[in-house]
């Protein structure tokens, strides 16, 4: 009989986006269950993964209620189960999870971290954050982070002194090069969402993709595209994400841009977004921080260089002047001179998006992700039970 795995996170999007094919690889060699809120996402991850799936909800949101009874739900679904495996992703998943997971007595207790969100907070919620993550970090067997600038964080901050480690090159799930090619990507298709967004062929494109977000540049990416919409002619700039107000808003001032500057085209959430990256030129991520971020591996594997701030993750993938341009954090003259400068050097942007494809595709490899990840679960396996 194959052991039994269980993979958590906070809401099921992560498991259907971040973990994408990789359930069904695993399923192979283990009893796989996906365990997370219920919701639209869970039943894509139970139905494409080919794995049963578990609901468990679990808020975003820090709820000492809603928290509590979260954790009796998860203990006594891992004393049912009696998982070899329990690992988790995402912030609160991984700190119900792994707590749980200790007093259920689960042997192997892996949590990776895909991002760390105190790094950017102050006083008091910083402290909580890291006292948070601290807890987790205690009650894991194993704790893996998912590049090295997050590995360095959990260092300087003293985490954890558990021997950390970075799997192949870095992210939870590598790149699919097959689907996210260009080459594969229908002309007809492009014409007709060309068409529906009112973008024409002379459009230089730049495109964002993730939540619209206050954490991810937004107000600083608006504020430096309207400026350069004020001297360029034929630029669009593609917004392909949800709007989330509620827990980290973008200003009002970004809004109305949003909503009135007609060279701003914001689509909403996209399940599928091969298609907008075929029809950019270009990739923005101004974010503040990250973990190390899928987008831009599909943006790089779909040839597009691409504009991001000198943070974790981001510069374990952006190469400065060879695949893309590193800009600092928070600072709208520095998007808005990156923006100008891809528009107008030729040179300098054909040599990035020449490079753009290669950069991903010899480090990034989903199937060389896939395997580092399965021969990591033998080897802790086979640490547990010497």
């Amino acid at each position: 009989m194959k052991p039994k795995l269980i993979r958590t996170s906070t809401v099921a999007m992560s498991l259907d986006l971040l973990l994408k094919g990789q359930l069904a690889f695993l399923s192979e060699n283990y009893n796989v269950i996906a365990v997370s809120g219920k919701d639209s996402h869970l039943e894509t991850v139970a139905n494409r993964e080919r794995v049963p799936r578990i609901n468990v909800s679990m808020s975003r949101k820090i709820s000492l209620v809603k928290d509590f009874i979260s954790l009796i739900n998860l203990y006594l679904l891992f004393k049912k189960e009696k998982p070899l495996i329990v690992h988790s992703i995402t912030p609160k998943a991984g700190l119900l999870s792994m707590v749980a997971a200790y007093f259920a007595g689960v042997p192997i207790r892996v949590h990776t971290f895909t991002g760390l969100v105190f790094p950017t907070k102050s006083g008091a919620m910083k402290q909580l954050l890291v006292a948070m993550d601290r807890i987790l970090c205690k009650c894991a067997t194993n704790v893996y982070p998912e590049g090295e600038g997050v590995k360095r964080d959990l260092i300087q901050y003293r985490i954890t002194t558990k021997p950390l480690k970075v799997v192949a090159n870095g992210n939870i799930n590598g790149i699919d090069l097959e689907y996210f090619n260009p080459e594969n990507v229908s002309e007809i298709e492009l014409i007709k969402l060309r068409t529906s967004l009112g973008i024409q062929r002379t459009d230089f494109v730049y495109i964002f993709i993730g939540r619209l977000v206050a954490d991810k540049g937004i107000n600083e990416l608006i504020a430096a595209f309207s400026k350069l919409t004020k001297q360029k002619n034929n630029i669009k700039l593609l917004l392909v994400g949800q709007l989330e107000q509620e827990l980290n808003p973008i200003s009002k001032t970004t809004l109305i841009d949003i909503q009135y500057n007609s060279d701003i085209i914001s689509t909403g959430y996209q399940d599928v977004v091969r298609e907008y990256l075929a029809l950019a030129d270009a990739f923005v991520l101004p974010s503040y921080r990250e973990g190390f971020p899928n987008v831009l591996l599909q943006a790089g594997a779909m040839g597009l260089p691409s504009i991001v701030t000198n943070i974790n993750g981001c510069n374990e993938i952006i190469i400065n002047n060879y695949n893309g341009i590193i800009i600092p954090v928070k600072n709208e003259l520095t998007i808005f001179d990156a923006m100008q400068l891809l528009l107008e050097d030729e040179l300098l942007y054909y040599s990035l998006h020449s490079n753009a494809r290669k950069g991903i595709e010899n480090r990034f490899d989903q199937q060389v992700v896939w395997k580092a990840t399965l021969e990591e679960y033998k080897r802790i396996t086979d640490n547990v039970y010497k």
